[in-house]
């Protein structure tokens, strides 16, 4: 009784998301939602402004504003089309998935799968690392709570118990988190411009010192553009919006559109002005030397400055606020893999159905997030890389979609700059950390492994969803009257009369069938052999005397089985099906059934079937001559 109240716990939200169509379900207003990508993308707040000035010294608020306007002029614009073109949250790859058919759009989507799982992994350990690196480091943490590892195992399992508990409450915690967070960067923004304006001659000195290092303008034009993607993490949020779609609250599927576009311009506005504003701050306020490994300002610029201008008190407020947002910074990068993965492997036939609810896949998702925080020992530094390729590849590929998409329009030529922008960007950001390739490829080869085995386990699975008769098909079956449906299957091809004639007397003679006996030919054209679900339709035709159904399907066998099994149920007798041996390799057809959906029909549809129906006594029988 326990474990089936465990399992119905565990399941309980099996029926979402149902495909790649199907909303998930509870949904939130937009803002809400922005709260939950906002842990991710506004907590780069703590950080960014020390990454630029290490990145780009005294030109920080220029490359930042570099960031700004692609962020604002390339970005936005860019996923307000991704969100136009695919509502339910799948992204850019189910606009690439589109274009690349059957087994070459699979494995292209199984990539960038790898990439997503890479960028919203080490999303959660990289800010459950960095936060506990705060934690630890704060002179007040207990003794007991001192090693860096054990703090971020402890902040990924408080988020995952926070998502088996549900959406609604990481929503709530989210919000609350975002708010405080905001607030107090404001209150220390404004008060660093304050500190500014009553000593106006910082200004003078940092122009001084600017026009010193760099003094053309195209010359500081240039450098930021160089730059440009050593800074690109505060690009982060835009794929995790996106992701988030079905969580986003509308009244049908246009207003949904219309609030995730008011949730990305509303986030990239936020996350502007604070970028720039605090870039100015602490490039002005703070001394170089504190931004450099081991200063007081590295990877807490703003901190500092809190610590500066109000005191410990303020200060220790500030810190616990960006502990608390780094810790639940996995959260939004949770929410993006629980609405993607569902709605991509399932539908493949990749992973068990089971990976349709939410629990199951937050216990795998934690467990792989516990084994890259043994893997990098918690490292942020060392995570660094593969969190840049993940986000870049991501916006990169975005680009790509979007470009192709407005191909044959006016459009082409702006989006087409866009996307050699990200293009260069994630080039020079693998050139100059290439392990952030290398552990994506590792997420992408695991993904591959297991994707292709699950679907190997499942291939003799009834994976016909229904199956339609047409008026012409049901009268062939009637007409058999009280006798059991007899049924050869033949290759789809040009039939002839004379060829149906030589198929079965052939099958009367081996089967021993007398002539009074009718027979129907069956034939299934096989469709695009990657896809794992479908309903099957079956129409009736008169080729001479013979009565013909036809079907198209990307899985031969499993129609076969299917069709026999609705038989039964329409007729209440049990079919009988005749095959002939196919020659060649048994090996090599069962390569051929699982990547082109054919191959030695007879045992495929006996297995289908006997897994299908326990009941041998209504199961369809399979013969073979």
């Amino acid at each position: 009784m326990t474990k089936l109240r465990f399992a119905n716990w565990l399941l309980a939200d099996l029926r979402l998301p149902q495909g790649v169509h199907g909303p998930a379900e509870p949904v939130h207003p937009w803002w809400s939602v922005m709260c939950l990508t906002g842990v991710d993308y506004f907590s780069t707040l703590g950080y960014q402004p020390g990454i630029a000035f290490l990145a780009a010294g005294v030109l920080s608020p220029f490359a930042t504003l570099v960031l700004v306007l692609v962020t604002l002029f390339a970005a936005l614009p860019l996923y307000k089309r991704v969100a136009q073109a695919s509502p339910n949250g799948q992204g850019s790859i189910a606009m690439l998935e589109r274009l690349f058919p059957e087994w070459g759009g699979k494995i292209f989507v199984l990539a960038l799968l790898g990439f997503a799982t890479t960028d919203f992994i080490i999303t959660m350990t990289l800010s459950a690392a960095d936060a506990a690196a705060h934690f630890v480091h704060n002179p007040f943490a207990p003794k007991w709570l001192s090693s860096q590892m054990l703090v971020t195992l402890l902040l990924l399992a408080i988020l995952g118990a926070i998502f088996l508990k549900g959406f609604k409450e990481a929503i709530n915690i989210a919000v609350i988190l975002v708010s405080a967070y905001l607030v107090l960067n404001a209150i220390v923004t404004v008060r660093a411009v304050t500190a500014i304006l009553q000593h106006p001659k910082l200004v003078g000195q940092w122009k001084a010192t600017l026009f010193s290092q760099h003094p053309h303008w195209l010359g500081i034009v240039a450098v930021c553009l160089l730059l440009f993607p050593r800074l690109a993490l505060g690009l982060s949020g835009f794929e995790t919006g996106v992701a988030v779609m079905p969580l986003i609250a509308g009244a049908d599927l246009e207003a949904r559109i219309r609030n995730t576009k008011k949730l990305l311009s509303t986030a990239a506005g936020i996350m502007s002005v604070f970028l720039i504003a605090t870039s100015f701050v602490t490039t002005i306020l703070i001394p170089p030397q504190a931004f450099a490994d081991g200063g007081e300002a590295n990877g807490r610029a703003m901190a500092y400055l809190a610590h500066q201008y109000f005191g410990s008190a303020f200060g220790s407020a500030y810190d616990i606020s960006t502990i608390l947002i780094l810790a639940f910074a996995g959260a939004s990068a949770m929410a993006g893999l629980l609405n993607l993965i569902p709605r991509y492997l399932p539908r493949f036939g990749m992973a068990p159905e089971w990976a349709r609810a939410a629990r199951p896949l937050v216990l795998v998702f934690m467990g792989v997030a516990f084994f890259v925080t043994f893997g990098f020992h918690a490292n942020v530094d060392a995570q660094g890389g593969a969190y840049a390729t993940g986000v870049l590849v991501l916006i990169t590929s975005a680009a790509c979609a979007v470009t192709l998409s407005v191909w044959r329009s006016r459009l082409r030529w702006t989006s087409m700059l866009v996307a050699l922008i990200f293009i260069y960007t994630t080039a020079m950001n693998i050139w100059e950390r290439p392990e952030g390739l290398k552990i994506s490829c590792i997420f992408i080869a695991t993904i591959m492994v297991v994707s292709f085995v699950s679907r190997a386990t499942r291939s003799t699975e009834l994976r016909v969803t229904g199956v339609e008769l047409s008026e012409d098909a049901k009268d062939f079956l009637r007409s058999a009257g009280d006798q059991p449906i007899r049924i050869i299957p033949h290759r789809p091809k040009e039939t002839t009369a004379d060829d149906l004639d030589q198929a079965e007397a052939f099958i009367r003679e081996i089967q021993g069938l007398p002539e009074h006996v009718p027979v129907l030919f069956l034939q299934v054209e096989r469709t695009d052999a990657s896809e794992f679900n479908q309903r099957l339709s079956v129409r009736g035709e008169r080729i001479g005397r013979h009565c013909v159904l036809h079907a198209r399907s990307p899985m031969v066998s499993n129609s076969i089985a299917a069709l026999l099994i609705h038989i039964e149920k329409v007729t209440g007798h049990v079919p009988h099906i005749y095959f002939k041996w196919r020659e060649g390799n048994p090996v090599a057809n069962i390569f051929r059934f699982l990547f082109l959906g054919e191959g030695d029909a007879a045992p495929i549809t006996h297995e289908v079937l006997r897994k299908a129906v326990p009941d041998i006594a209504r199961r369809p029988i399979v013969h073979v001559s």
